[in-house]
């Protein structure tokens, strides 16, 4: 069924082609051309065979080919070289010339024109050419030499008919006519000579007739007598051979009576003989059909099963056939779609291959840039903590008091952030703003001890540390600013300022 189906367009352009062809199909008669035009720059002409025209492409255009009768006369009496006015009535044939460049001409001329009008057309043209050897000629030599006048007419015509593309088959003179009684004076002498002639010849003729019929009459009357003669001797023996045959015939018949009998009763023994045989022919053959009859029903029976089976056997295997024809084109299939699927499969499994390893690729550079970026980070901070930590480390508690000391102003803001989202508070009694201060300080320094409590630094006790110490510090500096050595001790105090400066 796929076959039949992909057969089915083929077939339907053929249908098409052949209806177009068929609709273009053309058979020209033999008497007619026929033209054909448009795809090509000569026209294709056809004549007595056929062809095909392409539809919407070509057209057909006829051309009459049969000869054209026309019957020629000059409307008014022409003069001839001898200034007499005579009238021409002739009959003359044309047609179309067989020969391409004539054809050509014609259909220029003549295309899809009937022969009447071509005949319109061209009765003009001959009666020129008439009236033109009219004036050529004298009158006897026209009425003389017809012949003559006709072959200077077809001389003076056949060029004019040619560029026409017609050709001139024949030209016949039926008569020659004056006003003035011309021709007709001019054969009053042959007239008369003739009808002497004749009137002689008619009495000469009359006379031999006579003669010819007294001799044909004594002839005649001789014959009839001895004709007569002739009959009675004949009619004579005639009875006598009749009397002669008569008897004859008696005896024949009586011979025949009697022999009729005869052959009766033989007829009658044979016919006998014959249905006796006949019957037991009839029986012989009837046993011999029923025997053949016998026979040939054996032999149907016997064809009739072998063929019987001989189709079933070949059914069976054409249908194995088909069977195994149609696994083998499934297998192939399933096989070719596996082959497709396991190709797509390869490349797909490629193409993700490539995926991922580009998207790997940017992972890893993505990573490494990541791990550059926090190794950098945290060297930098590793570094600075490292610093801090020397600063801290050379420093001491004053590094943890200064940090504390930072500290605890953003401590006192979280503490009161609290109050500043409330947007009125209403206080009762006296020393209440006083209080909510208090309550400020307080929570303040609930912080701090459990800082202290948290970190195990009393944190007091190094504010206080810190105070005196830097109160004993005021006083040596100014101690050691009155000595004698006094650059030394300045010198370190900036070492010191940048360092905590650093650490911060």
């Amino acid at each position: 069924m796929p076959n039949i189906m992909h057969l089915i367009p083929g077939i339907i352009i053929a249908v098409v082609l052949i209806a177009i062809l068929a609709r273009g199909y053309v058979k020209a008669p033999p008497d007619m051309a026929y033209i054909i035009s448009g795809m090509h720059k000569k026209p294709r002409i056809l004549i007595g065979k056929a062809g095909i025209k392409i539809p919407f492409l070509e057209r057909l255009d006829k051309l009459s080919l049969g000869a054209i009768q026309i019957d020629v006369k000059t409307g008014s009496a022409v003069p001839t070289a001898e200034y007499i006015n005579v009238r021409v009535d002739s009959t003359v044939s044309v047609r179309v010339g067989r020969e391409p460049e004539m054809i050509a001409l014609a259909a220029q001329n003549f295309l899809n024109v009937s022969r009447d009008q071509i005949a319109g057309k061209i009765n003009d043209l001959l009666e020129g050419n008439i009236r033109e050897i009219v004036g050529q000629m004298k009158l006897t030599e026209m009425v003389g030499d017809r012949k003559l006048f006709s072959e200077k007419v077809q001389a003076n015509a056949v060029p004019d008919l040619k560029a026409y593309g017609l050709e001139l088959i024949t030209f016949n003179v039926q008569n020659f006519t004056d006003d003035n009684d011309v021709i007709t004076n001019l054969g009053i002498d042959n007239v008369e000579q003739i009808r002497k002639g004749a009137a002689i010849a008619k009495s000469n003729a009359q006379r031999e007739i006579a003669i010819a019929e007294s001799e044909n009459e004594k002839q005649a009357n001789d014959a009839r007598v001895q004709a007569q003669e002739e009959i009675a001797k004949r009619n004579n023996d005639l009875a006598i051979k009749q009397a002669r045959l008569q008897k004859e015939a008696d005896q024949e018949r009586a011979q025949a009576e009697a022999a009729k009998g005869i052959e009766a009763e033989n007829q009658r023994k044979l016919k006998e003989v014959a249905e006796t045989d006949a019957n037991i022919a009839r029986a012989q053959r009837e046993a011999e059909l029923k025997q053949k009859q016998i026979e040939l029903k054996e032999y149907e029976l016997d064809a009739l099963v072998r063929k019987q089976a001989d189709a079933d056997k070949y059914q069976a295997e054409k249908v194995a056939e088909a069977e195994l024809v149609a696994r083998q084109r499934k297998a192939d299939a399933e096989r070719y779609e596996q082959e497709q699927a396991a190709q797509a499969q390869m490349k797909a499994a490629e193409a993700a291959k490539y995926a991922k390893e580009q998207e790997a690729a940017g992972i890893r550079a993505v990573g490494e840039a990541e791990a550059e970026a926090i190794r950098a980070k945290a060297l930098a901070e590793a570094e600075g903590i490292d610093k801090k930590a020397e600063a801290m480390k050379k420093y001491g508690e004053a590094a943890i008091i200064e940090m504390i000391v930072g500290a605890l102003p953003e401590i006192a803001k979280n503490v009161a952030e609290p109050l500043g989202k409330v947007d009125r508070i209403t206080m009762y009694g006296e020393g209440n703003s006083a209080k909510l201060i208090g309550d400020i300080v307080n929570g303040t320094s609930q912080i701090t001890e459990g800082m202290t409590q948290g970190l195990g630094i009393d944190l007091k006790a190094l504010l206080a540390g810190a105070l005196g110490g830097k109160m004993l510090a005021g006083q040596s500096a100014v101690n050691v600013n009155i000595s004698t050595d006094a650059d030394k001790p300045v010198e370190e105090t900036e070492a010191v300022q940048d360092d905590v400066l650093n650490a911060e």
